[in-house]
């Protein structure tokens, strides 16, 4: 009886598990047009699909994708596929999240940000206070 609930139950988190959002992707093709002509802000996040501190940082840019989808761009740069943009803005330790506000690089920040420190900043941007 206990086994038939539990396998129930793991069935029901599972089925109400919620999808990945597909945070977009940049690439040194797609930068210029999708970054640098956007007319909302930009957070991006430089990233290294090896790199442990990257996976802790993936669901919270994943989240402010989806949340923050047509008031400010949230978009993900793999260090290792895009050497171009790596080197463009000096990547020497990722995570590193660059604020890109009407096509001006206007914050940089290193490591692991909390989500409610990320909020305030695109928040700030998208309302023009910062």
């Amino acid at each position: 009886m206990l086994a038939n609930y539990l396998n129930i139950k793991r069935k029901i988190m599972f089925w109400k598990k919620k999808s990945k959002y597909p945070t977009t992707q940049i690439t040194d093709t797609t930068f210029n047009e999708m970054v640098l002509n956007s007319e909302v802000p930009v957070l991006l996040d430089f990233y290294a699909d090896w790199c442990g501190p990257c996976k802790m940082l993936s669901p919270i840019i994943d989240e402010l994708a989806e949340e923050y989808e047509g008031k400010a761009l949230v978009a993900k740069i793999n260090t290792e596929n895009n050497p171009l943009l790596n080197e463009h803005f000096n990547i020497k330790s990722i995570p590193t999240l660059v604020m890109i506000d009407k096509g001006d690089i206007v914050e940089r920040f290193q490591g692991i940000i909390p989500k409610p420190n990320l909020e305030e900043l695109l928040d700030g941007y998208i309302n023009g206070t910062l």
